[in-house]
């Protein structure tokens, strides 16, 4: 049995690696492409059933991922967007669960409000993975990107929270709003306070205690975990934990991690944060056989137009939401109007539009149980169980596969602000490079060739950004040379590399050397590429 587990997990992985081959090959975002194959593959005869436990998303996939979102996510720009970023994970949530609440009331025979409440609260929140994945290389505002990445960090903690108080509803049959209220502050802050706290214990940890590259990269695969069950334990909010730590972490990593623990973490949490996205979107296409097996008590039909409605109210309710979020704060408050500036309609737009959903929503409806207190069977679970894939499909496809067009539509522009404050970045780190030069080595800069070249190696970077800066005529003329730069530099590397091959077969040289010059020019082909 355990061989049979372990081959299955193994031949997931491999599947999910070729697969994402295969997307990159035909330039579609991994997570939608995973889905379509996984629902393809799980049509092949044959195939064994693979089911998708709640319990196992929620504490082997759910941690690490949410850690990893919030690690990438910027301080500064969460806090400096926490208005609109609470507007869609708070006020959007509630606001998606009450009319999806109230649709499936009126359109589904004998489904009651709770049952409404639930349904939303499944799938409310926007996956933190898709919209990111799928804008990835394309050139969008950065304001943009930071709200629907901090949007994702905390909407899985309201839904759930929602979630939680339609499922106790029902089981009990007693629902108080000011209690509800009081316990949804209670479980979200004292997340936020476990998750703080185990984070500020590991950076002490990181910060006096003697690691190594190695084991500082293991405290942060077991961190999130941590404040995850921890906070699950005492029956606050897992979500907030996680967020809240990882938020911490990452805004206090440059005083702690060196240079190496930086490279190995980071490649580290790359490839399991790959590997188990990849698995989870392929899993989500593989369960649908199995859930439309469980649909006794509606025809497919019936369940494929309530799916539909569905999917259409929770794409249009966020659209409904986004465009007064975004413009009725400026027009009640003067501070916003001077502090902000004024979002267009089209990237207002794509935001509205990249409320795709995922993992968090099939965990949720997954984790229903099958039997309510008196011992019968839990009305409509498996039409729950449909709908919730039937968003996740049509949000992901639908919008996942248009957005890249619907970037292209809008003509959406990165300001020109975010262009130049990477030239200034550039500028300032070149200038204090030189004068430290100038300063400590100009003997030596004047004396000793491989100094001079240095000196003049950030000469050059200096007035390249300078130049960039000011939009000087000989630069707009030739707007080719530095790709063309990058390239030959890229194949310096490359024709090295041949060199070092060579070497390696000679025999001539230590392995050792050899490899400690392989990873120089790894670094400098990453920098390049960069």
């Amino acid at each position: 049995m355990l061989q049979n587990n372990v081959l299955l997990i193994l031949s997931l992985l491999f599947v999910v690696s070729m697969l994402s081959m295969l997307s990159q090959k035909l330039r579609v975002s991994y997570p939608i492409f995973l889905v379509i194959a996984g629902l393809l593959i799980s049509l092949v005869p044959g195939i064994p059933e693979v089911s998708l436990e709640p319990e196992v998303v929620f504490i082997i996939f759910l941690p690490p991922l949410l850690y990893s979102a919030a690690w990438n996510t910027s301080w500064n720009d969460f806090w400096a967007n926490r208005r609109p970023i609470g507007l869609l994970s708070i006020g959007l949530v509630i606001f998606t669960s009450a009319a999806i609440a109230f649709t499936a009331q009126a359109m589904i025979p004998g489904f009651t409000l709770a049952m409404g409440f639930l349904l939303g609260g499944i799938v409310s929140p926007p996956d933190a993975i898709a919209a990111t994945s799928v804008l990835q290389g394309m050139k969008v505002p950065r304001r943009a990107i930071a709200i629907l990445e901090g949007e994702s960090l905390v909407n899985d903690a309201s839904s759930l929270i929602v979630f939680r108080f339609a499922l106790a509803a029902m089981l009990t049959g007693q629902f108080v709003l000011w209690k509800a209220g009081a316990e949804f502050v209670l479980v979200s802050l004292m997340g936020i306070v476990i998750g703080l706290l185990i984070a500020f214990i590991e950076y002490l940890i990181h910060r006096f205690l003697p690691t190594t590259a190695s084991i500082d990269t293991a405290i942060t695969l077991i961190s999130p975990y941590l404040m995850y069950i921890a906070a699950e334990h005492f029956h606050f909010s897992g979500v907030l934990a996680v967020v809240s730590g990882g938020l911490f972490m990452s805004w206090r990593s440059h005083d702690v991690f060196s240079y190496n623990t930086r490279i190995q973490t980071t490649s580290v949490w790359n490839t399991l944060v790959f590997l188990l996205n990849g698995v989870v979107f392929i899993l989500i296409g593989l369960q649908l056989p199995g859930i439309v097996e469980g649909l006794e008590e509606n025809s497919m039909l019936q369940s494929f137009k309530y799916a539909v409605v569905i999917s259409l109210v929770t794409i249009i309710i966020r659209i409904l939401w986004v465009y007064p979020g975004a413009y009725v704060p400026r027009m009640l408050s003067k501070r916003i109007r001077t502090k902000e500036v004024r979002p267009t309609p089209n990237s207002v737009f794509l935001v509205a539009w990249s409320g795709m959903r995922g993992v968090v929503s099939l965990a949720a409806a997954l984790s229903i149980p099958l039997t309510i207190s008196d011992g019968s069977a839990f009305p409509y679970r498996n039409l729950i169980l449909f709908i919730t894939f039937s968003v996740i499909l049509v949000t992901l496809v639908i919008q996942g596969l248009s957005l890249p067009f619907v970037l292209k539509w809008l003509k959406i522009e990165v300001p020109e602000d975010e262009h130049a404050q990477e030239q200034e970045i550039r500028l300032r780190l070149a200038s204090v490079a030189l004068d430290h030069i100038e300063h400590n080595y100009s003997t030596e800069a004047n004396s000793i060739e491989a100094f001079t070249r240095l000196r003049d190696r950030y000469k050059r970077m200096s007035e390249i950004a300078a130049r960039k800066l000011e939009k000087e005529e000989e630069l707009k003329k030739r707007p080719e040379f530095l790709p063309k730069y990058r390239d030959m530099l890229l194949e310096l590397v490359h024709a090295r590399r041949i060199e070092l091959n060579k070497m390696r077969h000679e025999n001539q040289y230590p392995e050792e050397l050899i490899r400690k010059k392989e990873e120089e020019l790894d670094l400098e082909e990453a920098r390049l590429r960069k």
